[in-house]
């Protein structure tokens, strides 16, 4: 069976907003805000999860070929890797870079999470857990957290990993697959998207269930993205009619549907820093929020 290419979106705020899309398995685009800047190919290993590093210079990425789970440390001034990762053994299916240095994290199907640096083709370390993962660093870079099966939430000091988790989170629902994970903007919540059509809001201290957003179809079990508003107040989400959902964070009102794409939307991302957001599916769409949203 031939594996459908899902789109991706992912931003970096230097003096604009950067994004990218992809609706191809081997290309990716880079836009600046609505001018397309130049589109990059990588006709060998295809492109998946690709995540801007600390420069808009370059970007690490997963391939998208079922024969490869090598990560890749690409230059986009020459399109030239500067380093690969190797060592998963199945698909990375979630990838996070750390806020504050060149570490990032990669979640695989092979049943482990490793940690890299960007200036080193080793492993810098490994957590063996089972079940799809999602990973997330915090906003300041200090401990990351680990969606695994079974609807657990395991949080890392990571200066001290290796000891194993500091806090455990269940969360009491019927057994779901984790598409993502994010720290909301302070930090004090964690958005849970799923394969399912529900989002699930934890408190990021105590495990709390604060909100689920449902109302959305993912008939199709997508590997949806669910995003928060620069201000942590609203909560965006892609599904598979091809709306964007958007709640308030903490009440769990909908707030607004948008339509627009002709097919299923798993890639949504808000602006860092103005009032606008983008979301992908065949195609890029741009949104501005109406006075009344």
């Amino acid at each position: 069976m031939q594996r459908k290419s899902m789109p991706w979106i992912s931003g970096k705020m230097e003096n604009s907003w950067l994004h990218r899309v992809t609706t191809k398995p081997s290309t990716f685009t880079i836009v600046l805000v609505e001018k397309k800047l130049k589109t990059v190919a990588s006709k060998k290993y295809g492109v998946d999860l690709v995540k801007f590093t600390h420069t808009n210079e370059a970007v690490i990425c997963a391939s998208k070929n079922e024969w490869d789970e090598s990560l890749r440390y690409l230059s986009l001034h020459d399109n030239k890797y500067l380093r690969y990762f190797k060592g998963h053994r199945d698909k990375v299916v979630s990838l996070s870079m750390s806020p504050r240095d060149d570490l990032f994290m990669t979640g695989s199907l092979d049943n482990t999470i490793r940690l890299w640096d960007l200036n080193s083709n080793s492993c810098q370390g490994v957590l063996r857990r089972r079940g799809r993962p999602a990973v997330a660093f915090d906003p300041q870079g200090v401990i990351f957290a680990v969606g695994t099966s079974t609807n657990v939430v395991k949080l890392y000091d990571l200066k001290s990993y290796d000891r194993g988790p500091f806090s455990s989170f269940y969360v009491q629902y019927s057994p779901v697959d984790w598409s993502g994970m994010k720290f909301s903007p302070d930090g004090k919540y964690i958005l849970l998207s799923t394969t399912n059509s529900i989002i699930f809001l934890l408190d990021s201290f105590t495990g709390e269930l604060k909100q689920t957003y449902t109302g959305f179809s993912n008939a199709a079990t997508l590997a949806g993205e669910a995003s928060f508003t620069p201000d942590g107040q609203f909560v965006l989400a892609g599904a598979d009619d091809g709306t964007v959902h958007i709640w308030d964070a903490l009440s769990g009102r909908e707030v607004a549907v948008w339509k627009g794409h002709l097919g299923p939307v798993n890639a949504v991302q808000w602006n860092p820093k103005k009032m606008m957001a983008a979301s992908g599916c065949s195609n890029l769409h741009f949104w501005i929020p109406a006075d009344s949203e």
